[in-house]
C-alpha cells in the first residue's frame, strides 16, 4: 500500500484515517481507536500526514513528527469547502487529503512543547484574571444589598473583606454572611498567589 498522504479526523477515541497515493485515489480507509492510532502510525511508512488544527492536533503533530512523518495542519476553515455530501468524519478526512492536494494550500505550524506550555500559562492566567473579575463585581453587588459601598478596584475589596467578616468587630453582617465572605476572600487570596506565579513563569 503506497501511502502518499494520510487525512486524520481528529476526536477523542475515534479516529478516521483516508489515505492517498501519488494519483489521489483513496488506498485506505479506517476507523481506529486512540491506542491503535498510535501503534498504526508508527508501523507506517513515511508519508504526509494532515490534520485539521483542532484540539489535541499539536500532541499528534509532535508524536508523529517524532516516528519520521511530515506532518502538516491546516485550518478547518480551509477544508470545509471540499467536504462532499453529508459531513461525517470519513468525508472530514478525505477532505483534509483534498485540501493538501491544493499546491497554494496554507498550513499551520505545530506548536512545540514549549510554545504549547506558553500558551497554557497565558490561558489560565487569563481564566484566573476573569474569575477574579466576576468574583469582584458579585461580591461588590451582594455587598451593596445590605448597603456596604466597595470601591471599583480589587485592592479595595481585598482591604474591605477582612473587616468584613472579622468576629472581634461589630457590624449588621450576620455570623452565615461572614463565613462566606471569609471564603470568598481565601479564594481571592488563592487565585492572587496563583497569577503571581504565572506572571513570573
Amino acid at each position: 500500500m503506497n501511502i502518499k498522504t494520510l487525512g486524520i479526523d481528529l476526536a477523542k477515541n475515534i479516529f478516521q484515517l483516508h489515505g492517498a497515493d501519488n494519483l489521489g485515489n483513496g488506498v485506505l480507509k479506517k476507523t481506529l481507536t486512540r491506542n491503535k492510532l498510535t501503534e498504526t502510525i508508527a508501523n507506517l511508512p513515511k508519508c504526509q500526514i494532515v490534520m485539521e488544527a483542532c484540539g489535541g492536533a499539536n500532541h499528534w503533530a509532535r508524536k508523529f513528527n517524532g516516528y519520521g512523518h511530515d506532518v502538516r495542519l491546516i485550518s478547518p476553515q480551509f477544508v470545509k469547502p471540499f467536504v462532499k455530501s453529508n459531513k461525517n468524519d470519513r468525508n472530514d478526512a478525505e477532505a483534509i487529503v483534498e485540501a493538501a492536494s491544493r499546491p497554494s494550500m496554507r498550513y499551520v505550524s505545530a506548536k512545540t512543547i514549549e510554545q504549547q506550555d506558553l500558551q497554557s500559562l497565558l490561558r489560565l492566567r487569563e481564566g484566573c484574571i476573569e474569575m477574579r473579575t466576576k468574583m469582584h463585581n458579585q461580591l461588590r453587588g451582594l455587598l451593596a444589598e445590605y448597603g456596604i459601598a466597595i470601591p471599583q478596584g480589587i485592592s479595595h475589596l481585598r482591604k474591605a473583606l477582612p473587616k468584613l467578616f472579622d468576629r472581634e468587630k461589630e457590624n449588621e453582617l450576620t455570623a452565615a454572611l461572614k463565613e462566606m465572605l471569609e471564603m470568598q476572600h481565601n479564594l481571592l487570596v488563592t487565585m492572587e498567589k496563583q497569577m503571581a506565579r504565572f506572571n513570573s513563569g
